[in-house]
């Protein structure tokens, strides 16, 4: 049941990949492997445990990380040893079933995104642990609920969110050549939908061109300028002329104008109500980490870890 809370609070910490300014940081420098980062309420937490803890997350890409992310992973991991402690202390376990249906979910989601790490080289006492956390977590937000009030308070409020844009229904053929491109042209430029559909499953290199060319519908600002500059100048069942870019030469036809509008709050109040449940399961579990904060003994080392940590300016 609580499977689907993943960490909604604690892995909301933006980490980036490779960029200017990252430096190698070597957990498994023997020196420091076994050095004391973290100790709550007695429970000591060594270099060796947060090198896990971020591998489980990243694999092998936190060899990229920049000093502050890994500093806000370090955060996290505080956060999550202090709500792993806070569990144990309520006698809370989990069951044969629980750790069984765990594995099982959590090696079909890895296998479908071919991730790098797989399910035999994570630890599994580090994921039993994890779990026991979502659990814990999963029982303090189980009650949290979000009326229709709140939901037509925040739809009052916030209406101009819920201002759509012009929206267009597009389809194009897209062509390597522009030889071929004006060939094409000559055939569709007076053609019936059903007739551009049938040139562009024949002709169009497109990854659409099996579904007669049909790219969905866009907004402004959606798509590269040069496309955009004769999408939204066509009418409804327009064609366009031949549009050059770095994909090849597009022959476009407007199969739909969506003219801008107001959402009404029976369309926005599911969305709204995900975004209130999460801004109240956020704001609940922050408060019990800093209760957390206050009432545990613990204490952190930032001299023992392998980067230079950097606090968060407030």
């Amino acid at each position: 049941m609580f499977l689907g809370l993943v960490f909604l609070f604690l892995t909301n910490c933006d980490v980036p990949d490779t960029q200017e300014g990252t430096s190698v940081f070597d957990f498994s420098d023997p020196r420091n492997r076994n050095s004391t980062i973290l100790e709550i309420e007695g429970t000591l937490y060594s270099n060796s445990d947060l090198d896990k803890y971020v591998r489980a997350i990243l694999g092998d890409d936190q060899e990229a990380l920049t000093v502050i992310s890994l500093s806000r992973l370090f955060d996290n991991f505080i956060e999550e040893k202090l709500l792993l402690k806070a569990a144990r202390m309520t006698n809370m376990i989990l069951t044969e079933r629980e750790k069984e249906e765990y594995l099982a979910k959590l090696s079909e989601e890895l296998s479908a995104e071919e991730n790098q790490i797989s399910l035999d080289e994570m630890e599994t006492d580090m994921l039993f642990e994890r779990l026991l956390i979502e659990k814990y977590t999963y029982e303090l937000i189980r009650n949290i609920e979000v009326t229709d009030d709140e939901i037509k308070e925040y739809y009052d409020l916030n209406r101009r969110d819920f201002l759509q844009s012009e929206r267009v229904k597009v389809s194009q053929i897209l062509l390597e050549t522009e030889d071929k491109a004006i060939i094409v042209m000559e055939k569709v430029k007076a053609s019936s939908e059903e007739e551009f559909r049938k040139v562009a499953q024949e002709e169009s290199v497109g990854l659409e061109a099996l579904k007669g060319g049909e790219m969905g519908v866009f907004e402004m600002g959606q798509l590269p300028f040069e496309m955009e500059s004769v999408i939204f100048s066509l009418e409804e069942e327009e064609i366009g002329p031949i549009v050059e870019s770095s994909y090849g030469f597009h022959i476009f036809r407007v199969d739909e104008r969506f003219e801008p509008k107001l959402i009404s709050e029976e369309e926005a109040s599911e969305s709204i109500r995900v975004k209130i449940l999460d801004s109240k399961i956020k704001l609940l579990i922050s408060r019990q980490i800093e209760e957390l904060r206050m009432s545990l003994v613990w204490n952190f080392y930032p001299l023992n870890l392998p980067f230079p940590y950097q606090r968060i300016d407030l």
